[in-house]
């Protein structure tokens, strides 16, 4: 019987950890992507609970279970703060270099208005970009969206509209429809006070649930990263990229676009579900490319959505310097 039940246990384990390798866009095999760190909590209490009993096949149920945790274990060490930081913190030449930005999937169906217009006042944001908005979200944020010289919008009631606002020069804003995806992503490219133009990505893909295998976002953020390595400008790139921080889509974003993360020795700074601390999970992302250094990188409070807010300010090298604090 504890056999049995000690297998039954590991074997969830397992399945777990191995569907994923498999890189299928099934969204039954990439959710699995998401909760590594519960797997490798689970992963060691069986294994705790196997150690004082005996068994049949014991020694092989432990060594695979041990092999698990390590594997889950190494994909998400480097989002503690044990691992080295990607990215440090440096000091801008002035304060007038720097640009603030704040990414919020506001929750459509959340009708906590108030509290987001405190939080962007707060914050007063060179750059806005939010997801989910409907017509609703996109009449109450009006007084506030007002600030702002450059609103460009898309409101939908399916979950995947999007408003995007800066006070920049902006040089160019485009809603652009990835192949096959009917789920925007917004393309800017801006001015800073410094005088420096960048890029400006903003995604907000499907996630792998019900009826949303992951085809289409994995191209999505594919395709941002190839348009990101071709550029000949700094490049920003944020929102909720319905993708963990440690998926191989993210890692392969990453080294398509040559970009950096922020997040990486620092914690995971979950970002989802925000009314649930046990499902928490990194999947509104902030990414940078060579030549933007990064000041500050933050989760603000709960507004009602079921995502934080991600703030981060940044400034660009025009070759002034800059103090690193590592």
């Amino acid at each position: 019987m504890l056999t049995s039940v000690f297998w039954a246990l590991a074997l969830i384990v397992l399945v777990t950890t191995a569907l994923p390798l498999t890189n299928s866009a099934r969204w039954w095999v990439r959710m699995w992507d998401f909760p590594r760190l519960h797997i490798a909590i689970f992963a060691l209490i069986v294994f705790l609970a196997a150690l004082p009993v005996d068994f049949a096949f014991k020694r092989i149920l432990l060594a695979l279970l041990c092999v698990a945790f390590i594997y889950q274990a190494k994909q998400i060490f480097p989002y503690t703060p044990f691992a080295k930081t990607e990215v440090n913190t440096s000091d801008p030449p002035s304060p007038s270099d720097t640009v603030t930005m704040l990414a919020v999937n506001v929750l459509m169906e959340n009708d906590r208005y108030d509290d987001l217009i405190t939080i962007i006042r707060r914050e007063d944001p060179d750059i806005l970009f939010l997801m989910e908005t409907d017509k609703v979200w996109g009449d109450a944020l009006a007084p506030v969206l007002a600030r702002y010289d450059e609103v460009k919008a898309h409101l939908t009631n399916d979950h995947y509209g999007l408003i995007f606002a800066t006070r920049l020069d902006v040089e160019d804003i485009e809603l652009q429809w990835p192949d096959k995806d009917d789920t925007p992503a917004i393309k800017a490219v801006l001015r800073a006070q410094s005088g420096v133009d960048f890029n400006f990505i903003g995604l907000h893909p499907r996630p792998p649930v019900p009826g949303n295998d992951t085809k289409a976002r994995d191209q999505q953020i594919k395709d941002k990263a190839l348009m990101t390595s071709s550029a000949d400008r700094p490049t920003v790139c944020m929102g909720d990229f319905n993708d963990v921080a440690w998926s191989w889509t993210t890692k392969r974003f990453k080294r398509y676009g040559n970009f950096a993360e922020p997040r990486v020795g620092r914690g995971m700074i979950s970002s989802f579900h925000a009314n649930h601390s046990y499902m928490r999970l990194p999947i509104d992302q902030l990414f940078i490319t060579d030549k933007v250094r990064l000041v500050s990188f933050a989760r603000l409070e709960n507004f009602g959505s079921d995502h934080f807010p991600i703030t981060a300010t940044v400034f660009f090298d025009t070759g002034k310097g800059a103090h690193n604090d590592g």
